[in-house]
């Protein structure tokens, strides 16, 4: 690469990621480090899960390489241990999270791990290119967290 284009290149990738910048730390509040941590895990599993809704029921076009590309980072996402974001004492402050996930740890952690076996299910039916088995792959997914956002998501939003 000549050394005009490679310097291009990075002054535009140093320019691209500091104006994303703010987009990456917009949950982050230094008072409420685990809420903010959480919350913006919550949005990026939204991020991935919503377009795969849309393309399923026609509002976007469908495309095989997005519908993949977000169930391997929803997957990826789900496979992560969140729970520090749940650690006693995160209960207060600025959250949608209901008292009762600290009071039975037991079920809302079964509930995480449903979701996480749900989107490595939903990964492998991307995959496959089944439209049919991707539809009934992602209707799991959204269950498993409404099953969650049923007993332990307060409708208070934050935003």
């Amino acid at each position: 690469m000549p050394k005009l284009t490679q310097t291009l290149f990075i002054s535009g990738a140093l320019v691209a990621g500091l104006a994303l910048s703010p987009l990456a730390v917009s949950h982050f509040n230094d008072k409420e480090v685990m809420q903010s941590y959480r919350q913006s895990w919550f949005a990026m599993v939204a991020t991935n899960f919503g377009p795969m809704v849309s393309m399923l029921k026609g509002e976007m076009p469908w495309d095989d390489a997005r519908m993949q590309a977000a169930a391997d980072q929803l997957a990826q996402l789900t496979a992560m241990d969140i729970s520090r974001g749940f650690s006693p004492g995160t209960e207060k402050g600025t959250t949608r999270a209901k008292p009762e996930i600290w009071e039975n740890m037991e079920d809302f952690s079964a509930k995480m791990d449903d979701l996480r076996s749900t989107s490595a299910a939903l990964q492998t039916a991307a995959a496959s290119g089944d439209r049919k088995a991707i539809g009934k792959a992602v209707g799991d997914v959204g269950q498993s967290c409404k099953a969650c956002h049923d007993e332990y998501k307060s409708e208070d939003y934050l935003y």
